[in-house]
């Protein structure tokens, strides 16, 4: 199904505060999903079509941006490894300052607000504040890229449990239980891991897991240009060579099912095919 054009984000970026209201907004926090619009909660749909001003993140699609109401402000905070428009605090202040002016506020997140996306400090400003702040989950990337890898995060025999981190740290590597992390039968899905894969393999295969451990690489999830590259633990350093864009390493055994599917996803009836005229 098409969705209606709007005018570029890019064009309506600006915004001017004003003095306080005599009653303040709401900040909704949105969970936007991985990217695939019809991935988007009806919720967070009807949320996102009663904005007035949207704030959002570089990895929101147009489509969903699209979504919002025409007389919308849209305000965009991307961030990116070592390059941010905004830093979070400034974000944080800036959600509070536009639900004071009386708006109804839409923070757009991309996956879920709760998982590697910050939301919990941007609650909690909004908290101190005496803002009303409310959460709208979102499809995090991890579930998107195991359903369309057709790899279960969690498979009897294979799988008993599934762990999410963050490959990424301010300062030096991850601050990760790696022992934990390294025992078998249970997923590790790490999210923002592309620039430390060689570094997750070593400490995992050092803390003990097989390096023979099934392992895929997913970049873009559920977006049309989505990338899935099967491989192992220890042959993840080299999968990633060259990538780049929001990625998932996920190892487990589980990710064994994903080898046979992996190359037959363009041939299945998804939404996002269809849009694109590929079936």
């Amino acid at each position: 199904m098409s969705r209606p054009s709007r005018p570029a984000p890019a064009s309506r970026r600006l915004v001017a505060l004003n003095g306080p209201a005599a009653v303040a907004g709401t900040v909704w926090l949105v969970g936007a999903g991985p990217g695939d619009p019809d991935l988007l909660t009806m919720k967070a749909a009807r949320i996102l079509g009663r904005a007035q001003v949207v704030v959002h993140d570089g990895l929101v699609s147009d489509d969903i941006l699209a979504m919002a109401p025409p007389e919308a402000r849209l305000i965009n905070v991307a961030k990116r490894k070592s390059r941010h428009t905004l830093p979070q605090d400034d974000i944080n202040q800036l959600l509070v300052a536009l639900a004071l002016q009386g708006l109804t506020v839409v923070r757009l997140k991309g996956g879920d607000p709760f998982v590697f996306g910050r939301g919990g400090e941007e609650m909690a400003a909004c908290r101190e504040a005496g803002v009303d702040c409310q959460i709208v989950p979102g499809v995090t990337a991890a579930l998107a890229a195991s359903a369309s890898a057709g790899a279960p995060l969690t498979h009897r025999g294979a799988a008993q449990a599934v762990t999410f981190v963050t490959g990424h740290a301010a300062h030096g590597e991850p601050d990760l239980d790696w022992t934990a992390l390294a025992r078998a039968n249970q997923t590790v899905v790490i999210y923002m891991g592309l620039t430390t894969a060689a570094l997750i393999a070593e400490r995992l295969s050092g803390a003990g897991r097989d390096p023979a451990t099934p392992a895929l690489v997913v970049v873009n999830a559920s977006r049309p240009d989505e990338q899935r590259i099967p491989t192992t633990l220890g042959g993840l350093a080299g999968a990633v060579e060259g990538l780049s864009g929001p990625a998932l390493l996920m190892v487990g055994e589980a990710m064994s099912l994903a080898t046979a599917r992996s190359l037959e996803r363009d041939d299945v009836a998804s939404p996002v095919a269809a849009r694109q005229g590929r079936i």
